[in-house]
């Protein structure tokens, strides 16, 4: 996640004042000092650090916390709140009738963009069309179409002509009847006199509602000059960032919005047409601390169960708490997961599972577990209906037929019946605890969650700190 390394440093600060019955300037300057190391690392822009964090020392030293908070929880309140307020509100893009035109340089990640911001809108209930208008990048056409048709949405281009302006008009013709069009527009190494004049032309046949500039998180200080010559040329209503599964920085992107007086409008990472999300300042910063994010953790649970096709008279999980819990719901739990994205992101979203304790997996955790998890669906189709039943059946020489059956090694069958086993123990939990108990647990969850994660730490009591 962009600025990661401003999230690890700040929970091990924070760390550090707990116990404390009052906080020092010493304890400030602390904190002050791991937020500019890591938001510079980060490529942010100086002068919005500098702000940053004269504001998170004003307040920490000046204000009074509500009664009954404890320092760290203060402290904590006042670094999110600066940090949503740095990062900014998120781009008006109203659920109806509107034509978004893209921009930005080769290699930004404009067109495949396009696609995922087309599926994002189809899930909104809404009919997306793309235009594709770049002449210039070979096999432009191409990745649009492929693109366009894994995310099941219209599409419009013409390898044949070389005048993007005809093209943006005709597909304009082509899609009238979308709700909304996204027009992509081909790049340059440098933002030049020729790329300028081609998107001005561009942009007066389309007359879009929006202009979204689009970065790669990897961009760095550059990102602030190129943002202030696509704000001069057209105007820039939002920034989309891109490419945030790798190790880029992401600084640079917040220096844009902010030379640009825009806002974000998505956060992209990794290849497929659904590694996409509406950036919500409040549950981005609530992840980057470690708090989660109940509402993204949501939107993908309710995705996922649809696209596992799960029916609710086939199969309840309020069921597992109840009586056995089989192989057969444990694949279920694993298909739901696979849909939801890489397990990284989820983790992060779950309030207590992200942040530090994702600092302590090795970088390679998750993959690994990604690729245990589809051995497991291989295995478990080599397995017999009594078998997903009822695990325990399943001795040596299953084990060996069950190995030659799935091309897994044995050992990889052993890991699934143990990882069953830890699972049913953990369920086997959730049944001995009484309704007072698993109330208070889901109240501790929304509050380290909901509300971009701060939950009763506004005028109560601390949250789940």
């Amino acid at each position: 996640m962009v600025l990661d390394d401003l999230g690890s440093s700040l929970r091990g600060t924070l760390d550090d004042l707990r116990g404390k019955s009052r906080i020092s300037e010493e304890d400030i300057e602390d904190v002050v000092k791991e937020i500019q190391r890591s938001l510079l690392q980060a490529d942010v822009d100086v002068s919005l650090v500098q702000e940053l964090s004269q504001n998170i020392k004003t307040r920490a030293l000046e204000e009074e916390p509500p009664a009954g908070t404890t320092p760290r929880d203060w402290v904590l309140r006042i670094v999110y709140e600066e940090l949503v307020d740095l990062v900014g509100e998120s781009t008006d893009l109203p659920l109806e009738e509107q034509t978004i035109m893209l921009a930005g340089l080769y290699g930004s990640g404009k067109t495949t963009t396009a696609a995922k911001m087309a599926w994002w809108f189809s899930t909104k209930g809404l009919r997306p069309a793309i235009i594709q208008t770049d002449t210039d990048r070979p096999g432009a056409y191409d990745q649009a179409k492929e693109m366009a048709d894994r995310a099941e949405v219209e599409f419009y281009g013409d390898p044949d002509e070389n005048d993007p302006v005809k093209i943006a008009r005709e597909g304009l013709d082509a899609t009238q009847d979308a709700d909304v069009r996204i027009v992509d527009t081909a790049g340059r190494d440098g933002l030049n006199a020729e790329l300028i004049e081609q998107i001005e032309r561009i942009e007066a046949e389309v007359n879009p509602d929006r202009n979204l500039l689009v970065l790669d998180a990897a961009m760095g200080q550059s990102a602030k000059s190129q943002a202030a010559d696509f704000q001069e040329a057209i105007g820039i209503d939002g920034v989309i960032i891109t490419k945030l599964d790798g190790t880029a920085k992401g600084g640079g992107a917040l220096a844009a919005v902010d030379e640009t007086d825009s806002t974000i409008a998505f956060l992209g990472s990794g290849e497929t047409v659904k590694d996409i999300e509406r950036f919500e300042p409040s549950g981005f910063i609530s992840r980057l601390l470690g708090m989660g994010d109940l509402k993204q953790l949501t939107e993908r649970v309710e995705r996922a169960m649809e696209e596992t096709g799960e029916d609710e008279e086939d199969w309840d999980p309020e069921d597992m708490l109840e009586g056995q819990f089989t192989l057969k719901d444990m694949r279920k739990q694993m298909e739901t997961m696979n849909n939801m994205g890489p397990l990284d992101q989820v983790m992060d979203m779950i309030p207590g599972l992200g942040g530090g304790l994702m600092d302590q997996l090795p970088d390679n955790a998750m993959d690994v577990t990604q690729e245990r998890m589809r051995d497991f669906e291989v295995i478990m189709d080599s397995m017999t209906e009594e078998e997903l039943v009822n695990p325990r059946v399943v001795g040596q020489s299953r084990t060996e037929r069950i190995a030659r059956g799935s091309g897994k090694p044995e050992e990889r069958i052993r890991e699934l019946l143990q990882q069953h086993k830890q699972m049913e123990q953990m369920l086997k939990q959730f049944q001995g605890m009484g309704d007072g108990d698993m109330e208070r647990m889901m109240k501790q969850m929304q509050q380290g969650g909901g509300g971009g994660g701060m939950g009763g730490m506004g005028g109560g009591g601390p949250g789940p700190f």
